[in-house]
């Protein structure tokens, strides 16, 4: 096997900080895909292009939002077995994600290839950006196998504590999309479609060789006596009972995106292209955060599995610490130089820079702080099986803020489509609190996935 970085000693901030900085790489150069895509597309296609994808891309967050939810589960309990010290849980818990994985591809497959048009439809995306939209999104859904393969793949490598290895994996596809980007759209001029060609080829590519890595080193893969992969149900449950409840968190909070996207839709294709734009800046700004929160997870996990939650609540701790500064600097950043960031996706409209802008003013700003701290907490309940915190978070999030008040702004109050920037800004403030209520609580530092399943057995 590699040679798994071990989380459970030395300075929690020097681990984190390692741990975090290849997942940092890795979460920027994978978001290149859609930069990518935004940026030819903008350039070589213009605004109905720019919205097509905006909308597309809210759909395929979902979509991915269910393979990394369902994934992550497998990271966290592998992440809790190497805590524990047992290989050969690690090795029956790759497998049993490997097989879970691909019938989940499947029938993301089939859902997503029937509801995409409908959709569109109902989200009301503008007249000529429509068609562009139904091709994008029709190619990235045949690709959906893919994107489980890799996360499956990269996210039992995290639990082990490698972080590198997925840098690698992504690196090479993100080289890959870009060229295939100026290829497809900008030299055969297949236009939209060509960019959903280029990362759907990237993706493949990134899981083929991620998959080969494991092969080499002779990683879970079942031995020639065994022949096949085993499925092991109490692993298979395990796995769910974070797994789901994950996916349903990123999907609530990618879903609220979808809906928020058909309202902005309503004010033209000028605001719909912006503030996909301003939403993917805004993405790229918050990767720092993830990144961390990433790491936060995996360290996490380790520490329960070992039985060390006193390391654990130094790892959340340093982890908010961390989040809080590397936001200040993203913010910063991105308020000095918001109108030059979005003229990088759109220099032919002058409005379309002026929302664009408008969207970084309100939800790249304070609210990015709050953000950072409900961010950090939800991964530490991941991290220590608690789930279903995060998930209600997301609920609270998308469902009992979010939703309400973008409707209550933009339309009620008559604010349009700077009501739902402001909104969306105050959406984190409730989980952050609920998050925060629960890492002072006592009752998380007994969980474990490990040693409930071992009660179980016996």
């Amino acid at each position: 096997m590699i040679d798994k970085q071990n989380l459970l000693t030395g300075s929690v901030s020097k681990k984190l900080i390692a741990f975090a900085l290849p997942l940092l790489l890795a979460n920027l150069l994978q978001s290149l895909y859609n930069v990518a895509d935004m940026l030819v597309i903008g350039q070589a296609v213009g605004e109905a292009g720019l919205a097509a994808i905006s909308n597309a891309s809210k759909l395929c967050y979902i979509i991915n939002s269910i393979c990394i939810g369902i994934t992550m589960g497998g990271a966290l309990l592998i992440a809790q077995y190497k805590g524990a010290n047992d290989e050969n849980g690690q090795a029956q818990t790759f497998q049993t994600l490997a097989l879970l994985s691909l019938a989940a591809s499947v029938l993301i497959t089939v859902v997503s290839l029937a509801v995409y048009q409908p959709l569109f439809r109902g989200l009301g995306v503008p007249a000529d950006a429509y068609q562009d939209a139904c091709d994008y999104m029709r190619i990235i859904c045949w690709g959906t196998v893919f994107v489980f393969g890799y996360n499956a793949v990269c996210s039992v490598l995290k639990g082990l504590g490698d972080s590198r290895s997925p840098l690698c994996f992504v690196g090479i596809a993100t080289v890959i999309n870009i060229i295939l980007d100026v290829l497809f759209v900008v030299t055969l001029k297949i236009g939209v479609a060509g960019a959903a060609y280029a990362t759907v080829i990237a993706q493949g590519s990134s899981f083929v060789i991620s998959l080969l890595y494991l092969r080499k080193r002779k990683m879970f893969f079942p031995s020639v006596a065994q022949k096949k992969l085993s499925l092991q149900m109490d692993k298979l449950a395990a796995i769910l009972k974070i797994g789901l409840p994950t996916a349903i968190q990123m999907v609530v909070v990618n879903t609220a995106y979808l809906l928020v996207a058909g309202m902005l839709n309503q004010f033209g294709t000028s605001v719909s292209a912006a503030s996909g734009i301003g939403l993917q800046i805004n993405t790229f700004a918050g990767m720092p955060c993830w990144a961390i929160g990433q790491a936060v997870t995996a360290m996490v996990g380790q520490c329960i599995g070992a039985e060390n939650p006193q390391r654990a609540r130094k790892v959340v701790k340093t982890g908010l610490l961390l989040n809080i500064f590397v936001t200040l600097v993203v913010v910063v950043c991105v308020q000095l130089f918001a109108e030059q960031l979005i003229l990088l996706f759109d220099n032919t409209g002058s409005e379309a820079v002026r929302v664009g802008v408008c969207y970084l003013r309100i939800c790249c700003c304070i609210n990015s702080f709050v953000y950072a701290v409900m961010y950090t907490l939800d991964s530490f309940a991941i991290g220590v099986g608690a789930a279903n915190i995060a998930m209600l978070n997301a609920l609270l999030d998308a469902v009992v803020v979010r939703l309400p008040a973008n409707w209550l702004f933009a339309f009620t109050l008559g604010m349009g489509f700077t009501g739902v920037y402001l909104g969306q800004a105050l959406s984190p403030i409730l989980p952050a609190l609920v998050g925060l209520l629960y890492f002072r609580g006592k009752d998380w530092e007994r969980r474990s996935l490990v040693q409930k399943e071992a009660q179980g057995a016996s």
